[in-house]
């Protein structure tokens, strides 16, 4: 396990992605239709999960990348997929924060960033970047009440994949972070 977390009596684990997980993952995604019909154009499809192992910006390298998966409750809640110290050194591009509806505005995803941000700046990053699909409200929302400060939306790249059919542009976000001012969760 990469960290706990305790809310509410809820008990959150938020760990590596393992090949087990790919069935709970596949659920996660079709709980989220809203987001993947709203971000790609059409509805999470199994090969989705699959992507997630290869899928790399631009430049990034195969061993800082990181899935997480949240754990609530004994099932999967959430995903996370990142790279480490891309776009350079000292920072982490976050391309996807995904919770399940029934787990969405009640604070847990803002615990679990809280964390794991602190986690991040213990360990000498100083920039988490993050995207979220233009109009997507949740999350920008989400963002916003992290500190994150939104840039002008952009194309989607291609990120070693194949783009949706209705795929939207990204809006990305930055937050700058220090080992001494973490976001509190």
């Amino acid at each position: 396990m990469l960290l706990g977390i305790e809310m509410d009596g809820r008990c959150l684990r938020i760990r590596d992605l393992e090949p087990p997980d790919e069935q709970g993952v596949f659920s996660l995604f079709e709980a989220c239709e809203d987001w993947f019909c709203h971000a790609l154009g059409q509805p999470a499809m199994p090969g989705d999960v699959q992507s997630l192992y290869y899928s790399l910006p631009e430049g990034a390298e195969f061993e800082n990348k990181a899935i997480l998966v949240i754990e609530a409750e004994g099932r999967i809640s959430g995903l996370i997929d990142a790279v480490r110290e891309h776009p350079h050194p000292g920072a982490c591009s976050v391309g996807l924060f995904l919770m399940h509806p029934d787990c969405r505005r009640f604070g847990l995803g803002r615990a679990v960033a809280s964390a794991l941000i602190g986690s991040l700046a213990a360990g000498g990053c100083t920039e988490v970047l993050a995207s979220v699909a233009e109009g997507w409200r949740p999350g920008l929302k989400f963002l916003d009440a992290l500190g994150f400060v939104a840039e002008a939306p952009h194309e989607a790249g291609p990120a070693n994949r194949n783009p949706g059919p209705g795929e939207r542009p990204t809006v990305r976000a930055r937050l700058r972070i220090s080992a001494i001012s973490c976001p509190e969760p």
